[in-house]
């Protein structure tokens, strides 16, 4: 499996078949500077209908589309979602968001979208195991740095990627990744933005791993 941060909450995820999967699409203007995605995909996941989170039509390629919760296989590749909120008030703030959950290629993958607030007991029991976890550690519009190292805490997966966070692609009035990092362990910094990672190869302790953004 290969991943590759096109920017913001936005991954490009390859199977090892081939099949393509785009997360959260995000629409390029205002505080967003990252370049447009012109990537082609069988699958895309939204996780709320915010303009930096669900620019399905900017990917090319007729993909399906996957919003959640509901359990379903695309292409060989099994989804659910866990409904959670955008903001600590129960969505009165910014509205509901929805955690995807991938299997793919033996590898449990879950995008927290703009979580905005711990997860229950429930919840972290509906997420079930994690290997790969790409969790928001920005602030303002998500959980901030301390509240994503008590999430991913709780979710105990082999890979963290920190996403929707400030950088030279983003000037939203969020923090920037190194407050998350000062309070984790094991950081690599690959200096590019795709990894791949092998089902039985994952790092035995969590390892964060911080991507380059495809500009």
């Amino acid at each position: 499996m290969k991943i590759k941060w096109l920017g913001h909450s936005s991954f490009l995820i390859t199977a090892e078949k081939g099949t393509k999967i785009i997360t959260d699409p995000y629409t390029t203007g205002g505080n967003l500077h990252y370049k447009e995605i012109k990537e082609t995909a069988d699958i895309v996941t939204v996780s709320h209908e915010h303009f930096d989170h669900n620019n399905i039509a900017t990917v090319t390629g007729k993909p399906q589309v996957f919003k959640g919760p509901a359990a379903t296989e695309i292409k060989g590749i099994k989804f659910y979602g866990v409904s959670t909120y955008h903001d600590e008030n129960t969505g009165k703030e910014r509205g509901t968001n929805m955690i995807t959950c991938m299997d793919i290629d033996g590898i449990k993958v879950c995008h927290l979208g703009d979580l905005g607030h711990t997860l229950t007991p429930q919840e972290v029991e509906k997420i079930g195991k994690v290997d790969v976890l790409f969790i928001p550690v920005g602030g303002f519009y998500t959980i901030d740095a301390a509240t994503a190292t008590l999430v991913s805490s709780g979710l105990k997966p082999k890979v963290i990627i920190p996403m929707h966070y400030k950088n030279e692609g983003c000037s939203f009035p969020v923090a920037p990744v190194d407050d998350f990092l000062k309070d984790n362990k094991n950081i690599v910094k690959p200096n590019s933005a795709e990894i791949e990672l092998k089902a039985g190869k994952l790092p035995a302790a969590t390892q964060v791993i911080v991507l380059n953004h495809a500009m």
